[in-house]
This record gives C-alpha cells, structure tokens and sequence, in this order.
C-alpha cells in the first residue's frame, strides 16, 4: 500500500465515519449516559495527548524540561491563572533548565 492510497483510504473512512454521526437520532445522543461517556472522552484523549508530548521522544520515554514545565503549567491552571501566564511561565521553566543543563 503506498502513502497516497493509506491516505486516500483514510480520507474515506473519515467521511463515513462523520456521516454515520450525523444519521445516530439526536435523542440518542441527549441521553445522560452518552453525553457522559462524551465529556469523559474527550479529556482521557486531552490527558493523552499531554503525556505522549511531554514524555515521549520517539519510541522511548524521557524524562526531561517538559516535565517540570507542564508541572508549573498545571499548578498555574490550578490557581486560575490566565492562560498566557501559563504558557509563559513554562516555557521559562523549561529554557532556564535547559539552560543550566539540567536535561537537553
């Protein structure tokens, strides 16, 4: 299979796949239950996606300034700093160790 047929393949699947949503009964979807299973997925994938970025390099994990930079991160976000605040605030994390040399 070459990438251009993996991708077109894809493409089908995704346009099926968004389809087939739109054919599910609205009632269906405003019960308790799947609206649930909806929100809780929605921030497992999040959660997910945070950890793979911050511990992953490749097939490996490493322990590196991502760590203790979305640790501030959190910690701001727990105290309802702005969001900007945030991102600031763990990228200086994250150069000051790298700077020092603490982890590449």
């Amino acid at each position: 299979m070459t990438l251009w047929t993996a991708v077109l393949v894809a493409s089908v699947i995704c346009v099926a796949w968004k389809t087939a949503g739109y054919l599910v009964p609205p009632k269906m979807l405003e019960a308790p239950r799947p609206a649930r299973i909806a929100d809780l997925l929605t921030v497992a994938l999040l959660a997910a996606l945070v950890a793979v970025q911050t511990l992953g390099a490749g097939q490996a994990v490493v322990v590196d300034a991502r760590v203790p930079a979305v640790l501030v991160a959190a910690g701001l976000l727990a105290l309802r700093a702005p969001f900007l605040v945030v991102v600031a605030a763990a990228a200086v994390v994250a150069a000051l160790l790298r700077l020092w040399g603490w982890a590449a």
